[in-house]
């Protein structure tokens, strides 16, 4: 089968374009600025038409259209995707979901993204900062064989970025400190530990953000699911 060239897939992109949707990402928080309304489910069933292909992502990127940036963090092709690519892309960012999207999607599956997890967090502009802590988050989740060590190294990180009370920084923040929690009993304890000292932070955000994360990691469910993982 054919592939589609950029402009067919912007073409059918826009054939399933849905102004409610719109205005529903919109009460989320998402920008609706080059924004189509075209759902997810949509996204994946073209995704498996068009393939993995790195200069077709290099274009829907290009087009600075929303629904196409994040299918082109879907049909990248890892192997071919550079820092400088990730860094330009996380400085694009102008939305949550596009940002979060392309870290569980494609950044978390680099062998640099605990490098740029880091550096990403201590970023000013909102979004990078968020893909930062997006991206601790995802990796704690995907990447079933790090060490704890490397995620232990995030926590300096979660820390100072519990102040910033920008609600897509500090979202992602609590995101990350709970990902990395629920991965295994001694995370847990570690992490449990961190919200303790993020909590007596003067700062409203620290507080909501070790609160939310609190309830979380010590939660019974929570528990007893990582202790019968240990075993």
């Amino acid at each position: 089968m054919e592939t589609m060239d950029s402009a067919q897939i912007i073409k059918k992109l826009k054939s399933h374009a849905n102004p409610r949707n719109v205005e529903g990402m919109a009460r989320f928080g998402i920008n609706s600025k080059n924004t189509l309304g075209v759902s997810v489910p949509i996204m994946r069933k073209m995704v498996k038409e068009i393939g993995k292909n790195h200069r077709l992502a290099i274009e829907l990127w290009a087009s600075g259209i929303h629904e196409a940036r994040i299918l082109a963090s879907m049909i990248d092709d890892v192997a071919s995707v550079s820092e400088k690519q990730m860094d330009a892309w996380a400085s694009d960012f102008d939305s949550w979901d596009v940002c979060d999207q392309c870290c569980m999607n494609l950044f978390f599956q680099k062998e640099f993204a605990f490098e740029k997890a880091v550096e990403w967090s201590g970023s000013r502009e909102e979004f990078v900062k968020r893909a930062g802590f997006a991206l601790m988050a995802c990796l704690a989740v995907k990447d079933k064989k790090a060490s704890d060590k490397k995620f232990e190294k995030f926590f300096t990180a979660i820390k100072k970025g519990a102040t910033d009370e920008r609600n897509f920084v500090k979202k992602a923040v609590n995101w990350a400190l709970r990902q990395i929690g629920k991965r295994n009993e001694e995370l847990n304890k570690k992490a449990i530990a961190l919200a303790k000292e993020i909590m007596k932070m003067d700062s409203k955000s620290a507080r909501w953000i070790a609160a939310d994360a609190l309830r979380e990691l010590e939660e019974k469910a929570v528990q007893e699911r990582l202790k019968k993982k240990a075993n």
